[in-house]
């Protein structure tokens, strides 16, 4: 019921909180279930789980949450500027006193949320390659147990049963039963991959369900599904609807088969076609053998027919041993008569040049040489030693020093020690340096003379 408003007289004063809380129940109760359509901005995720963003227009805006317990149950991921319709009911958060629409549904505008949910995963783990075609394992042709993963009730492993009996009845399978659809049906079909790993008693694994709606099959467009696929080392094969169903399984799997019977055909050849290679291989064997043997017959003959006697292959040899011999015994005569005429020439060269007799007559040289040389150093010694008299006779002619005997004396300043030769270089008071024969003596210029006396 709406509250009234009207009852509120001029001195009727409210606080804050008590008139946002009449206005939030005035919004709550007139607008409990709406539909709202705008692009999402201002997107956030904060760490308790709740979603905030703005829904706007090109004329308005509009502030949402979600709540973690809605955030849980959506199938995609928000993005900003995403087109979205969202179902909810207006309140007031009156710590900001402003309006805001709570989000109980959204779903993208124009495509289903599956739809979006299903190309947002599939680009995701194509882009960490969990798709590559590099990571795939082959199939093993003839497998000793086939693992099933399906629920045990539907018409899946009863194709599938049906189908391998029929192809090749010996072979085993192995059953693992989960659910297929519903909540938690994807854990349980990861579970289950993860366990027949663990196990590893199984060659491979087929892992579908029958047809259905998108979301019948959608157990097996979780990420948990493709990431058990993903790491598994058993090879494994998707089966998952009709031909025309394609889910995430089917990208990471080792190969997918349009329907669960088809992957009965694929896992193993039937016995009638493997008894059909077998015996196709086995005649190709037997002509092969025959071919390979009657070319061997044919060499054979013509062996035969290019071998002759071994009786006169042996008289020949014979013979051109003995011919080899001979040419061998004269080789070596000959061999042995150029080597004993040539040590007998290396003998007398030897005996000619015998080294005592060298190295004697070179001791005869060497002392010779000595006797010569003590002569010609002993007559060069006297040579010198007379020109070094003469030398030194002429020099003590020419010493100026047995002129300084004779009463002479040699003049120089006493300023820079420089010899004196002209007058005109004196000035009276100046200091005069005399060597004389014995001693030398200062002298003072008292007057100069500059004649030619």
């Amino acid at each position: 019921m709406t509250p009234q408003l009207d009852i509120f007289t001029e001195k009727t004063i409210l606080t804050v909180s008590r008139l946002t809380a009449l206005l939030r129940g005035v919004l709550e109760e007139n607008f409990e279930q709406l539909w709202v359509g705008g692009e999402v901005s201002n997107l956030s995720y904060p760490s308790s789980g709740h979603c905030y963003f703005t829904l706007k227009d090109a004329g308005a805006q509009l502030r949402c949450v979600m709540f973690k317990s809605a955030v849980k149950n959506l199938k995609f991921r928000l993005t900003d500027g995403m087109a979205l319709i969202v179902r909810g009911r207006i309140s007031v958060y009156d710590q900001r006193g402003e309006y805001q629409l709570i989000c109980e549904y959204l779903e993208p505008a124009g495509v289903g949320a599956l739809q979006t949910a299903f190309v947002q995963l599939k680009e995701k783990l194509a882009l960490e390659g969990l798709f590559a075609e590099a990571h795939k394992s082959a199939i093993p042709r003839f497998p000793r147990k086939i693992g099933v993963i399906t629920s045990p009730t539907g018409a899946a492993i009863h194709d599938i049963l049906n189908v391998l009996k029929r192809r090749f009845a010996s072979l085993a399978v192995l059953l693992y039963p989960v659910r297929v659809q519903g909540e938690g049906a994807a854990v349980e079909i990861a579970r289950a991959v993860d366990e027949m790993n663990r196990l590893g008693d199984v060659d491979i694994l087929i892992v579908g369900r029958g047809g259905g709606s998108l979301e019948d099959l959608w157990a097996f467009n979780e990420e948990a599904v493709a990431r058990a696929v993903y790491r598994s080392k058993i090879p494994v094969i998707s089966a998952v609807g009709h031909e025309t169903d394609w889910t995430i399984c089917d990208f990471v799997a080792d190969l997918r088969a349009p329907t669960p019977s088809a992957a009965a055909e694929l896992v193993i050849a039937s016995s009638e076609e493997l008894r059909s290679q077998v015996d196709g291989l086995s005649h190709r064997l037997r002509k092969t053998i025959e071919n390979i043997l009657v070319s061997y017959d044919r060499r054979l003959e013509g062996l035969r027919r290019a071998l002759h006697d071994p009786r006169m292959m042996v008289g020949h040899l014979a013979q051109r041993l003995d011919d080899l011999t001979g040419r061998l015994d004269m080789g070596l005569h000959v061999a042995v008569s150029r080597r004993r005429d040539r040590f007998e020439r290396l003998r007398d060269a030897l005996r000619h040049n015998d080294p005592k007799g060298m190295i004697d007559l070179l001791l005869q040289r060497v002392a010779l040489l000595l006797v010569r040389s003590e002569g010609l150093l002993a007559h060069r010694l006297e040579e010198i030693r007379q020109g070094f008299g003469d030398n030194a006779a002429r020099l003590e002619v020419l010493s100026p020093l047995k002129t300084l005997a004779r009463g002479y004396a040699i003049a120089s300043h006493a300023c820079d020690g420089t010899t004196v030769t002209d007058a005109g270089s004196l000035a009276p008071g100046e200091q005069l340096l005399l060597r004389l024969h014995r001693g030398a003596a200062r002298c003072l210029v008292e007057s100069l003379e500059t004649g030619n006396t």
